[in-house]
């Protein structure tokens, strides 16, 4: 079938955008790639994403039938599902970890030099950094991910936490010094995750897309975000959870701080994946219990 594919016009999204044409491509489809100018594309660098920004355009394009099918990073997604609108496949999963870059390479986050300036446009990210290291001073950082390598490079900050998968998608991959231990700085939920979206009315298009779900990598995005959903936070929210799939074996990964980076909490849980979404979400509410998370 043709397909209309919609998404953002940045290098990272074109570059996710692209594996998953070719990917429908070699099933036999004919796939044209649409770029859709967002909220976020035309926000100055350095303004802080709100909920939704990169998401909400290429949505409502696919409602609107101008579209067959868009493209996202899991993690921009909204927690409300819109109703006329589904994901209908999470495919392979890139390195869900943050990642430090810095200019002078062989680096860790426990060896930067003391009160070195780290770059990050997340008030995650900067709360577990502050907690790992609270020496370190934050620097508001925005913009693509080759604008910050920019900035990094020019002397603004000394090093990046940064998503490693960006880097990798983008074969920037050699620039990390450290891919962080996630028991350190927890990703955020669903990092490293592409969500394809499609009407839920086009029922062979879903049956084609459904090709490309991987149930592992689903169940694991479903129940990172049941733990964002339980602590009432947004994809702004200093919360991580990453949770991984062996058979019938569940573990997640579950933290949180608040911005400061005090309060920090990271807890590991484990079960049958049958019980993923309720183990979830009741640490979710655990965390919340326990840090401010502001």
């Amino acid at each position: 079938m043709r397909i209309r594919l919609g998404t953002r016009g940045s290098m990272l999204a074109l570059a996710q955008s692209d594996w998953v044409a070719g990917r429908l491509r070699t099933a036999g489809h004919d796939v044209e790639v649409v770029r859709i100018v967002t909220e976020g594309d035309l926000r100055p660098v350095d303004t802080v994403p709100g909920e939704g920004i990169f998401v909400a355009a290429i949505a409502n394009a696919l409602k609107r039938g101008e579209i067959d099918v868009a493209v996202h990073s899991a993690k921009d997604v909204p927690l409300e599902e819109e109703s006329d609108l589904v994901i209908a496949a999470y495919p392979e999963r890139a390195d869900p970890r943050d990642a430090l870059v810095t200019k002078s390479k062989a680096q860790s986050l426990a060896n930067l030099p003391a009160n070195a300036t780290v770059g990050t446009d997340s008030p995650r990210r900067a709360g577990f950094v502050r907690a790992a290291r609270g020496d370190l001073r934050i620097v508001p950082l925005h913009g693509n991910v080759d604008t910050r390598l920019r900035r990094l490079d020019a002397g603004e900050v000394d090093a990046l936490v940064i998503a490693t998968a960006g880097l990798d998608r983008l074969g920037r991959g050699a620039r990390i010094d450290q891919r962080i231990d996630p028991k350190v700085i927890t990703p955020a939920p669903a990092q490293g995750a592409l969500a394809i979206q499609a009407r839920r009315t086009d029922g062979a298009l879903l049956e084609a897309l459904e090709k490309l779900d991987e149930q592992d990598v689903r169940l694991a995005v479903e129940a990172e975000r049941s733990v964002l959903s339980a602590t009432g936070g947004t994809c702004r929210a200093p919360v991580g959870a990453l949770a991984s799939i062996e058979g019938e074996r569940f573990t997640m990964i579950v933290g949180g701080v608040n911005s400061d980076g005090s309060d920090l909490r990271v807890e590991v849980i484990e079960g049958e994946r049958s019980n993923a979404i309720a183990l979830a979400g009741a640490a979710g509410r655990r965390l919340a219990g326990a840090v401010l998370l502001r």
